[in-house]
């Protein structure tokens, strides 16, 4: 324990030293207080702080962890080149991720005033955007490929990857010229873990045909690249080398009626409630390998849809007959099926009811329907919950079903990185396309980290996707408690909350208790100069 004197005043520190290089050097110190306030201490008369105040910690944290182990900042300014400013596009790139990544739907400015993200990077917050704007096409170009060359490194398993069209990445009304207009994005992600390594965003109008965006996407790799495409994308393509994608279910009735004990148990720990049976048909002429899937919980979130869709359907058709039969509604029986075809449309709804009329002149005619039980049982079991999916490939079914899900999981991601105020943390300003530019390669970067950190967490035993992953670092919260003065700056003490066991084992994962991951800062009560 040491004294360091100021102003006439010792304060005390416990000092640990070791020897650096051969040399004895103080390797920590923690501030204990006046000779006062230990003696006050020891007598069990601790003071109460002055003030606390509570702030999420867990998701900025492991983030900032996650871009450190990438060496993102060092790799973006080598990218880049020669710069004059003292706050590096490394930086700030860095600080728009962390922004966007743990918390899309708040301005940057508050996110930065009231957060933790102070005590991990410094920033000229001042001129944030407009560093933002260094951000040429080919800088841009260099930093996706610094930062997909750091990933790849990172997972060390290989370049193998997926082609992925996201047709939803971002949509704002031309009613306001401070939003822009995106129809979607096409991706290069890796095949394990579905982490963004090159982007390509195309607007509403003038969108290039997913054919011409897969070759596009393929040419955007060096390495062997697998596309994936929907069912409603099939029929688009002259299908190639590799590939991954769903069939329509009507042209399979075959398949969709083998029983279910022809199915087998996918993954049970990866992929609960999913079975699926490995066979081959004819698909576009020739005779390909495909899989009939069924998903516990896609079945079970259809039928919920198609209950609500069925009951509205039926609610609509009671009101129609109430108002025939009280003579509000006078149409003529044209008038009435053409009301009821509106009612009623939907491929699944019209499988299953029937409707019909008796009577002729208006305010004569009236409605009746039948739900055909027997076609709802043939919709659960021939339809619902089910997939046909069709690869070149010989990957295990594990591995097809997890390539095909990609998107699902990146649409997931993307409709929460640009939530309701994608353009709140930025000045009001019209969308050109150099800013639209740099707003998708925050939101890629983005979502680059968060699969990257979801793939570690599914590594772990965690199967989570991003935003529960996040939903729950961010629970992971800091109380900064602050102490009244003793003659200095005040003392500053932070506690973490307390963690349940799957914040903890996240809480492990990141390190956030390490120097890599959180350095908790020094208690700050001595004047500068004493410290």
């Amino acid at each position: 324990m040491i004294g360091k004197k100021v102003g006439g005043r010792t304060y005390y520190y416990l000092v640990t030293s070791a020897r650096v290089d051969g040399e004895p050097r103080v390797v920590s110190q923690r501030y204990l207080g006046t000779a006062e306030e230990i003696g006050r201490a020891m007598e069990g008369d601790v003071s109460a702080p002055g003030e606390a105040r509570h702030r999420t910690f867990g998701d900025v944290a492991a983030v900032w962890a996650t871009l450190r182990r990438l060496d993102f900042v060092r790799r973006v300014d080598d990218a880049v080149g020669a710069q004059r400013a003292a706050t590096t596009l490394g930086t700030h790139l860095a600080l728009a991720v962390l922004h966007r990544a743990t918390a899309p739907d708040t301005e940057l400015a508050a996110w930065w005033e009231d957060g933790v993200a102070r005590e991990f990077l410094k920033a000229d917050l001042p001129n944030h955007w407009r560093a933002l704007q260094r951000l040429t096409p080919e800088r841009i170009a260099r930093i996706e490929a610094a930062v997909a060359d750091a990933v790849l490194s990172w997972l060390g398993t290989g370049n193998a990857a997926l082609a992925v069209d996201v047709p939803q990445f971002a949509t704002f009304s031309t009613a306001d010229p401070c939003h822009c207009e995106l129809a979607g994005l096409g991706l290069v992600v890796t095949k394990d873990g579905a982490i963004p390594l090159a982007s390509h965003a195309y607007p509403r109008e003038g969108a290039p045909p997913f054919a011409a965006l897969a070759d596009d996407l393929r040419d955007r790799h060096p390495g062997e690249v697998t596309l994936i495409f929907t069912a409603g994308q099939a029929a688009q393509l002259d299908l190639g080398r590799h590939f991954v994608g769903a069939l329509p279910l009507s042209e399979y009735p075959d398949l969709l009626a083998k029983p279910a004990s022809a199915r087998k148990p996918v993954d049970p720990e990866r992929f609960a409630g999913l079975t699926a049976f490995d066979t081959r048909a004819v698909v576009a002429g020739v005779r390909r390998r495909v899989l009939l899937t069924h998903s516990e919980t896609l079945h079970n979130a259809q039928a919920r849809a198609f209950g609500e869709e069925l009951g509205t359907a039926t609610r609509e058709l009671a009101g129609l007959d109430a108002a025939l039969a009280s003579g509000t509604y006078r149409g003529d029986r044209g008038q009435v099926n053409a009301e009821i075809a509106r009612i009623t449309r939907g491929r699944r709804v019209e499988r299953v009811l029937s409707p019909s009329l008796a009577g002729t002149r208006p305010g004569e005619i009236r409605l009746t329907w039948k739900v055909d039980d027997t076609a709802v049982s043939r919709l659960h079991d021939e339809f619902f919950g089910k997939q046909v999916l069709v690869t070149d490939h010989d990957w295990p079914v594990s591995e097809v079903v997890t390539a095909y899900r990609a998107r699902t999981h990146l649409d997931s991601t993307f409709r929460w990185l640009t939530g309701p105020a994608v353009a709140g943390p930025a000045p009001r300003w019209d969308w050109t396309p150099h800013r639209i530019a740099v707003h998708t390669l925050v939101t890629v970067l983005a979502s680059t980290v968060t699969h990257l950190m979801r793939r570690e967490a599914d590594r772990a035993g965690m199967n989570l996707s991003v935003r529960e992953l996040m939903d729950s670092l961010a629970g992971i919260g800091e109380t900064v408690l602050r102490y009244p003065s003793t003659g200095g700056r005040p003392r500053t003490r932070r506690l973490l909350t307390e963690r349940n066991p799957e914040q903890q084992a996240l809480f492990d994962l990141f390190a956030l208790s390490s120097p890599d991951g959180y350095e908790a800062p020094r208690s700050s009560g001595p004047p500068a100069s004493a410290r």
